[in-house]
């Protein structure tokens, strides 16, 4: 590195990286939508048209907004410390060893509607550790369904049948397991 050039100076782009560079920036999806700024008339800017969709009855098109899924939060710290204790336990428990991913998916979103619509409130999902195999073997993925399950939860499909999800004890599982509580159903 030269001494005369910072460390953070910025070069100019070659051709290549600009390329790169307009490729991956529209690729990315905000975490926030943008805010709205006024436009060069000095109106605020309106906000995207909602979808339409045909509506079954009439064959017209309707409107139809989807509400942002609620967000997750995490367990609380007594509840977590009375299921540690054994004094609490999860009301139902639904295993997905030696499932497949499309069978997992299928079993927890049948599981979850389920315990809504029963009113359950704090369930337990196994997911497993992984296969012992996988330790043996470099390119056997390990704790497909470990990693996969959170992601499942955090979708927004999901996200309207739980309020949150943390990992079990050690009793219940461990890192194998998690504790997802069940939001109550509307209306």
């Amino acid at each position: 590195m030269s001494g005369d050039r910072h460390p953070r100076e910025s070069r100019p782009l070659s051709a290549d990286d600009d390329t790169l560079w307009t490729t991956v920036t529209r690729a990315v999806k905000p975490l926030r939508p943008a805010p709205k700024l006024p436009t060069p008339s000095g109106e605020p800017s309106r906000s995207p048209e909602p979808k339409r969709t045909r509506d079954t009855v009439s064959g017209t098109r309707v409107a139809t907004r989807h509400p942002e899924p609620p967000p997750l939060a995490p367990l609380e710290r007594r509840l977590r410390q009375r299921l540690g204790r054994g004094s609490a336990s999860p009301d139902r428990r639904l295993d997905l060893h030696g499932m497949t991913q499309r069978q997992a998916h299928d079993a927890l979103l049948h599981f979850l509607h389920t315990a809504q619509a029963d009113g359950v409130k704090l369930v337990l999902v196994v997911t497993g550790k992984g296969a012992r195999s996988a330790d043996r073997d470099p390119f056997v993925e390990r704790g497909v369904l470990r990693r996969l399950v959170p992601q499942w939860l955090n979708a927004p499909d999901l996200r309207r049948l739980v309020v949150g999800f943390d990992s079990a004890h050690v009793g219940h599982g461990g890192d194998g397991a998690l504790y997802v509580r069940i939001r109550r159903p509307r209306g």
